[in-house]
């Protein structure tokens, strides 16, 4: 007979919905949270700076699976379990709702992160869950009434155990689960920015384009949205979506590689040969500084002039031919070459974790061993920027709370 208790691994946002839903649905169920480390929802906290991107507003499944990297066949199956309308609703129903800004993230109207931990934080007390911090969990063992878990200063024994302990930067921290006989799939970092170290374009930090189209040369990446210039290189969601999609091919480079940015989406390097002679009549006495017809913005139209060799004080008209074909190709298809990569400030993901076909999509619990089960950034599932990888949080919290709230009764 298994206890009626369950320990939640990991004070995350999937660890928290698991923990406070499961409690809610079975009030039998006694639920205790363990957190490594002296933080509670820290991700939540400093997500979509500050405000926490709590999901998208992306209600059709089969577009909303597109958003993940990997993960894409589990993710279609949880999805019509719980799914972002169902976020808004759960949130909603505790006094929280939320707002759609242009690009379809979700924010809580308050525009602050600390509206969702608080919302969190009176559910875990509501539902009487118990939370123990700077605890962490070294190894799982099975025992007749379900399982030992043990720590640096104790052992707790539970009935069911699920694993929402965020992703693992280095194989190696993987070992308890193996031990459990899973696999994983190799963890790379996703969601990181490019390093340009020494290039001049560094100089235009913070200056940020709307919508630039980014490539990796001799790769099939590319990706297009919003750029910024950052003092060591590149960032804004067309680098994050880029760098989502190609975790392990630039892991693979060891993030060497080089990026081409063509600052005027739409326009291919021959669109612009073509155009280039209304240009030049249209602006033709006017000094190409003081004239861009294509709405970069000043400091990034000056440096592309000035890494081409043109003098800004230049008339349209008069541009040698050089010159000219040399704007037209930084314009369409500048290279940059990538040396190395940042993490994106603490909104870090991890790309790998437990193998998918090794656990239950219908109930996120592990085909390995019944009564363990996975939910969050642990699974090998990994999305790109926009509040997708909280939307998996809860999706998978939720899951497995309905199936843990069901199996104490068994």
């Amino acid at each position: 007979m298994r206890e009626k208790s369950l320990f939640v691994i990991g004070g995350g946002a999937a660890g928290f919905f698991c923990a406070v839903n499961a409690a809610r649905m079975n009030p039998e169920l006694k639920v205790t949270i363990v957190e490594k480390s002296n933080k509670l929802l820290s991700k939540v906290k400093v997500s979509g700076g500050g405000r926490c991107n709590v999901t998208h507003a992306c209600f059709d499944i089969p577009e909303l699976v597109k958003r993940y990297p990997r993960g894409q066949h589990f993710v279609k199956k949880t999805f019509h379990s719980f799914n972002p309308k169902d976020t808004i609703a759960w949130f909603a129903e505790r006094g929280v709702q939320l707002k759609t800004e242009a690009d379809g993230r979700m924010f809580p109207v308050t525009d602050d992160s600390q509206t969702i931990v608080n919302c969190l934080l009176r559910e875990a007390d509501k539902y009487g869950v118990k939370v123990l911090m700077q605890c962490e969990v070294q190894r799982i063992t099975v025992t007749s009434g379900g399982f030992s878990i043990h720590t640096p200063d104790a052992v707790f024994t539970a009935g069911q155990v699920c694993i929402a302990c965020g992703g693992y930067p280095k194989s190696p921290m993987f070992g308890w689960l193996r031990a459990l006989g899973h696999s994983i799939s190799e963890p790379v970092p996703s969601l990181f920015t490019c390093n340009m170290p020494g290039n001049s374009i560094t100089e235009l930090m913070g200056v940020s384009v709307e919508n630039a189209a980014v490539k990796v040369s001799g790769s099939k990446l590319a990706e297009q949205g919003p750029l910024l210039i950052t003092h060591w290189g590149m960032s804004g969601p067309a680098i994050l979506r880029l760098s989502a999609w190609g975790a392990r091919e630039l892991a693979d480079r060891q993030y060497h590689f080089t990026l081409l940015v063509n600052w005027v989406p739409g326009q291919t390097e021959q669109d612009l040969r073509m155009a280039w002679s209304a240009y030049r009549e249209t602006y033709a006495t006017m000094k190409i500084g003081n004239r861009n017809p294509f709405g970069l913005p000043n400091r990034l139209w000056s440096y592309l002039l000035q890494v081409s060799d043109i003098n800004p004080d230049i008339r349209w008209a008069e541009i040698p031919a050089k010159q000219q074909n040399k704007l037209i190709k930084n314009l369409s298809a500048q290279e940059f070459p990538v040396k190395g990569k940042t993490t994106f400030k603490e909104e870090f993901v991890t790309c790998g974790g437990i193998q998918l076909a090794e656990v239950d999509p219908n109930t996120l619990q592990s085909r390995k061993q019944a009564g363990i089960y996975f939910a969050g950034e642990i699974l090998d599932v990994d999305g790109i920027t926009g509040g997708f990888n909280f939307q998996h949080a809860w999706t998978s919290g939720w899951i497995a709370a309905v199936s843990i709230a069901a199996a104490a009764n068994e």
